[in-house]
């Protein structure tokens, strides 16, 4: 399994958090990968078999070979068919709402084709020249030619949402709304709408999946830590709350997270992430 990051053109790293490719070879039988809330929005390119995404235990649609998947607010299961080789760009939570009109909170759980985001006939032409591409770099001087035309040069990011969300990374998810906005209280309600339509999931959501992924964080890095200390480093109040918000979000509960082979990708993607 080979999962690599890469950074973004400097124009495009306030939106773009990184652009990434995963192969795994089709002789691998890969059990389903459980996906858990990460705060970002993904555009990604499938180049390989195609991939499931399972809306039961056994019922799946087929995802999309090129789609954004929105903000998710619940863990979901997906399988390859055979072998796998995705290349995708990673937004910021606000970043994708740079690029287009449509409100973000339309988007969440859930993949969308982006012949319903863009003109049909650019994200042909986009497809057929990721697909010849013969490298990672050319994919991403691609997508990123792309991405940089259609880079509105007001951006359309209210700064009160930015910096929400600024503060809720560089706090792990610590800070409270009310604390953010202590010296402008009245505007939590248009702050909540701003948040629906450019980040697609609420401050407070936001917030919650930052934090989990501090966590997951620190139990990838550290193994031998115990759930205790986990949650007292990530700041929860307690341990049984860091153990219900866990389950909320990753549908299982941290012991058996660390070793369910259905975590694999999760747990490679997020720990080096």
């Amino acid at each position: 399994m080979n999962y690599q990051t890469y950074q973004p053109h400097p124009d495009l790293a306030a939106v773009v958090k990184c652009h990434w490719i995963l192969e795994v070879p089709g002789d691998i039988e890969a059990p389903k990968q459980r996906i858990v809330p990460d705060g970002c929005i993904e555009m990604c390119f499938i180049l390989g078999e195609d991939v499931k995404r399972f809306t039961s235990e056994t019922d799946f649609i087929i995802q999309p070979r090129t789609m954004v998947l929105g903000q998710i607010t619940k863990p979901y299961y997906i399988q390859p068919t055979g072998y796998v080789n995705t290349f995708a760009v990673r937004f910021y939570p606000y970043g994708f709402a740079n690029f287009i009109t449509r409100p973000l909170h339309e988007l969440a759980d859930k993949e969308t084709p982006l012949t319903s985001l863009f003109e049909e006939s650019l994200i042909r032409q986009l497809e057929q020249q990721i697909a010849e591409a013969t490298s990672t770099e050319s994919r991403i001087e691609i997508v990123e030619s792309f991405l940089l035309g259609r880079l509105t040069e007001q951006s359309v990011i209210d700064n009160i949402v930015a910096s929400t969300t600024d503060a809720l990374a560089s706090t792990r998810g610590n800070t409270s709304i009310g604390m953010i906005l202590k010296d402008a209280p009245s505007k939590r309600r248009s702050l909540e709408r701003k948040f629906a339509k450019q980040v697609g999931i609420s401050p407070k959501q936001l917030g919650k999946v930052i934090r989990l992924q501090a966590a997951l964080k620190l139990m990838l890095d550290d193994r031998e830590k115990n759930l205790t200390e986990v949650a007292y480093e990530s700041e929860y109040y307690d341990q049984a709350h860091f153990i219900k918000d866990f389950k909320e979000l990753t549908g299982t509960n941290p012991k058996e997270y660390l070793s369910n082979d259905q975590m694999m990708l999760s747990s490679l993607i997020y720990s080096k992430d």
